[in-house]
């Protein structure tokens, strides 16, 4: 059984999803701001060889993403769900402010890109171990018939960080020269996301317990039927995973694919993170009605149809219009299906394990298939010079995804028949 908190506050809530928002927020920094970024710590001979280099270096903080997951994840099963999550949102703003704060390659030399290696592995540990406790305390504080709608806040927040990096990247664009964007523009962007870390610590410290801790202790190993349950849940995982990070990535693809200018791209991924934070909702609310699995089929169904003639629009017209509105339609049908998923997977969990599987399983998915998103549609796009190659990307996950959601069982208090 688990305590009862009570009704949480609006900045409760806020503390509790900050770490998915701030994760969001240091990524879209990160890609948006990776050709600046690659020539300060990765001089190469060419552009292309030091932004290859920068995503890569992005890429190694997902390798510790599973560590974190079963570390933290576990913590938050023995200990408690707070206790994890404020361990992994400290170390996350560590590693933001060591990484915005480090000297450049012309200054230090090779301890420059060693120690931004170092600070990525250290905040790829603390995002995985985010996601198990935090979810787990949103479904356990809940009211049974609103857990839907409570998990679908990771997600909303994460599209609000989103818009917020847009809206910073607009900024910086319009206000600051591109050598100025390169010396330090980009530090600035990271360091704002970074000030929300000792507000949100606070708060969360006074957060109620949702475990309860004689129950913890009992430790069962689980069944064929909730191992199977985990990898589907994965491919339907990694589904979305793929198909947020080539949405996330869309300011590179309108600026660098399409030949748009900057404030364009960040104009889209604005578009995309407003559209998401009320989509996210509205799923959220719709699988405590209809059931987590018929938002997330339909809405994952119909992204797979539209991705690609979405793609065809902006390769083939490139104005901001055609492109506000694609990437309007396809965050829309992404942020309907996301929240489902989290919120099925944690109902078919129990509680002595909650907070370390979410983890781990949220944790291998962005690591394998979230983590090699930009490198692979940046090879893809390179290889066959086609602008749709991210569409074809996303829609292959989509379907296998749609297909794993298909198989899953209803967990919903409501029961709809699936």
């Amino acid at each position: 059984m688990t305590n009862q908190p009570g009704k949480l506050s609006l900045p409760q809530l806020a503390a509790v999803v900050a770490g998915n928002a701030l994760e969001f927020y240091d990524f879209l920094i990160f890609g948006t701001f990776a050709i600046p970024i690659g020539a300060t710590f990765f001089p190469a001979k060419d552009a292309t060889g030091s932004l290859l280099l920068t995503l890569a270096t992005f890429g190694v903080g997902f390798l510790t993403r599973p560590l974190g997951g079963i570390v933290i994840g576990r913590l938050g099963d023995r200990i408690g769900r707070k206790a994890g999550m404020l361990l992994s949102f400290g170390l996350m703003g560590l590693s933001i402010v060591g990484l915005a704060l480090t000297p450049s390659y012309a200054r230090i030399g090779v301890a420059a890109p060693i120690l931004v290696v170092c600070f990525r592995l250290v905040q790829g540990f603390a995002l995985g171990g985010e996601v198990g406790p935090t979810t787990a305390f949103l479904m356990e504080a809940a009211p049974v018939e609103k857990r839907g709608l409570y998990v679908s806040l990771q997600f909303a927040t994460q599209n609000a960080a989103t818009c917020f990096g847009g809206i910073v990247g607009v900024v910086l664009a319009s206000l600051l020269t591109p050598a100025q964007v390169s010396a330090w523009g980009w530090r600035v962007a990271m360091l704002l996301g970074a000030a929300v870390v000792p507000v949100t610590l606070a708060i969360r410290r006074h957060l109620p317990e949702t475990l309860e801790l004689r129950t913890a202790t009992r430790s069962e190993g689980l069944t064929g039927a909730q191992i199977g349950m985990a990898l589907l849940t994965l491919l339907a995982m990694a589904a979305a995973t793929i198909t947020t990070y080539v949405l996330i990535n869309i300011n590179l693809f309108a600026m660098h694919t399409l030949g748009m200018s900057p404030a364009q791209g960040y104009g889209a991924v604005v578009i995309g993170g407003l559209t998401g934070v009320i989509s996210n909702s509205l799923g959220g609310w719709l699988s405590d009605r209809l059931g987590r699995k018929p938002p997330t089929v339909l809405a994952f169904g119909l992204l797979c149809l539209a991705g690609v003639p979405c793609f065809m629009a902006m390769a083939h017209w490139r104005t901001a219009p055609v492109l506000y509105a694609a990437i309007a339609v396809m965050a829309a049908l992404l942020g309907l299906g996301l929240p489902s998923i989290m919120a099925q997977v944690s109902e078919n969990l129990p509680l002595r394990m909650r907070s370390g599987a979410i983890g781990i399983i949220y944790a291998v998915a962005i690591t394998v298939f979230g983590g090699s998103a930009s490198l692979i549609v940046t090879w893809l796009t390179a290889v066959t010079g086609s602008p749709l190659a991210p569409a074809f990307y996303m829609c292959a996950a989509l379907g296998l995804g749609t297909l794993a959601m298909l198989m899953l069982r209803e967990t919903a208090p409501v029961k709809t028949g699936w």
